[in-house]
């Protein structure tokens, strides 16, 4: 029984070894993977995170311009952020708050405008190419 009278004692002078977590928070470690952030004014809702992603957690809309993510469901990889042509996924040092209720990332943006072909410029060229072959006579193949 008093062989442990010293380490009791010793436990007793000594700080505690856990913090009080929602008041005492520690330090980041850098590279740390938090909560996914999408700068939605650069997403070209290409849908290649979404496609990327091992979970499924996240779904994007072109035609509708929406991006949502459940972070319940995401592992926080980092997979989506790596695919993305746009780099336009990024992640918080921080991580998400506890939380009762099961909440999503739900952003909407303004999808891009569709690129207009200019027809006129490439019917001319087509024209163009059309007459040069016309006007320069193929060559036979020679035979020896």
């Amino acid at each position: 029984m008093l062989t442990f009278t010293p380490n009791i004692l010793k436990n007793l002078a000594a700080k505690p070894a856990t913090r009080k977590y929602p008041f005492v928070k520690r330090e980041q470690f850098s590279g740390v993977r938090g909560e996914l952030y999408n700068d939605i004014d650069n997403c070209i809702f290409c849908g290649m995170c979404s496609r990327k992603c091992p979970t499924q957690c996240i779904t994007v809309d072109k035609t509708a311009g929406t991006w949502v993510c459940d972070p319940f469901t995401c592992v926080f990889c980092g997979i989506c952020a790596d695919s993305c042509p746009a780099k336009c996924l990024h992640f918080h040092a921080e991580h998400r708050p506890p939380s009762v209720e099961r909440e999503t990332i739900s952003m909407q943006g303004e999808p891009p405008k569709p690129k207009v072909k200019k027809k006129a410029k490439a019917a001319p060229a087509k024209e163009e190419a059309g007459k040069k072959a016309k006007a320069e006579p193929e060559e036979a193949p020679k035979e020896d």
